[in-house]
């Protein structure tokens, strides 16, 4: 039983249980390297075939695929032809329907079109006016309220009936007397009309007025800022009110002189005559071209202190929002970080609460 012929002499050799036991593992493991080897290459076959089966039928199904594409390509591009000709087709439909149209339909089409642009034109046109006589009303207004302002103790009467052209009749009282008055109107039309002025001087006489004022928008050719023509005095809205000054002054030095009894009607005539002067009125226009000057200077400073006011708010403001920010990432980091004094945080404590209930 533990003899064995030897392969290559012949002869019996007795075998012990190591060498028996040697022999066996080294059969089992040349068995298993063999029977690994087989499974390795099966394994290999096995991947390998379905490789080439899976490969199959994705190129089977990538086939199918693209001739279902091609198949969509043609109906989408049928459909498109089929749109393309319905449209063509409509068009050419509506084009043979308008080429149908009567020419009495058109010509009513066209009195339609123009009735409507003449009400359109006529609607523009009263809205304008009444724009205009609106705006006319505000300044006259405003003219009033500041002349009531500045001169108390005067009185300021609606234009009697009769005197058209006037808008405001403002009587001089100095010292509780009566001692002249002034007709007023206003003008806001862009250009300047000379028969403003002797139509103004014809609507003074007939109540008395000692001088008469337009103020215009609009001024002569050659006026700056006022002028008197043909006894009327002209000035803009900006000087009004001292030009106001100017007449009111003349007409109650006039009555001072005329009740004097010391001076004589020559002496009360070069008076007038001086104060009615070029001379005296380029004294005039220099004083309001001073005002002017110090007014323009005053509004520039005015404007660029607001411009400096604006740009360092933005400033503060931009410092302001950064602090904010950065308070609120930390404040959303950590939810126990101390309240800051003039710092409010409930959206920030909000949105923690809404976060904490979507989680829990």
């Amino acid at each position: 039983m533990n003899n064995i012929v030897c392969p290559h002499c012949g002869k019996n050799v007795e075998l012990n249980e190591a060498i028996i036991h040697q022999l066996s593992a080294q059969v089992r493991e040349e068995e298993g390297q063999k029977l690994k080897a087989e499974f390795e290459k099966e394994r290999a076959e096995y991947i390998a075939m379905q490789e080439k089966k899976l490969r199959e039928e994705f190129e089977k199904e990538s086939k199918a695929k693209e001739k279902e594409l091609l198949e969509l390509e043609k109906l989408l591009q049928k459909k498109e032809e089929e749109a393309e000709n319905t449209a063509a087709k409509i068009k050419t439909e509506a084009i043979e329907q308008a080429q149908k149209q009567t020419r009495l339909e058109k010509l009513e089409l066209e009195k339609k079109l123009n009735d409507t642009q003449k009400a359109l034109e006529n609607a523009q046109r009263k809205a304008k006016q009444g724009s205009q006589q609106l705006q006319g009303e505000v300044l006259e207004l405003d003219l009033e309220e500041k002349l009531k302002t500045t001169f108390t103790a005067d009185e300021f009467l609606p234009v009697p009936k009769g005197v058209e052209g006037g808008d405001l009749w403002q009587k001089i009282i100095l010292k509780g007397e009566l001692v002249g008055s002034i007709l007023w109107e206003t003008k806001r039309t862009k250009q300047w009309s000379n028969l403003w002025t002797s139509k103004l001087k014809e609507d003074a006489g007939k109540i008395n007025a000692s001088e008469a004022i337009i103020v215009s928008i609009s001024l002569p050719n050659g006026v700056g800022s006022f002028d008197r023509k043909d006894g009327v005095w002209i000035t803009t809205f900006e000087h009004a009110i001292n030009i106001a000054r100017y007449v009111r002054f003349l007409i109650s030095t006039v009555h001072s002189v005329k009740s004097s009894t010391s001076q004589t009607d020559e002496e009360w005539g070069q008076i007038r005559d001086y104060m009615l002067s070029d001379s005296f009125k380029h004294r005039m226009q220099a004083h309001f071209d001073g005002i002017k000057s110090l007014k323009d200077s005053l509004d520039a400073e005015k404007r660029a202190t607001i411009l400096r006011w604006k740009k360092q708010e933005s400033q503060i403001q931009k410092l302001d929002t950064n602090t904010l920010n950065f308070y609120g990432e930390l404040k959303a980091i950590a939810p126990d970080l101390p309240e800051l004094k003039g710092v409010s945080t409930p959206l920030l404590d909000n949105e923690a609460d809404e976060n904490t209930e979507t989680l829990f």
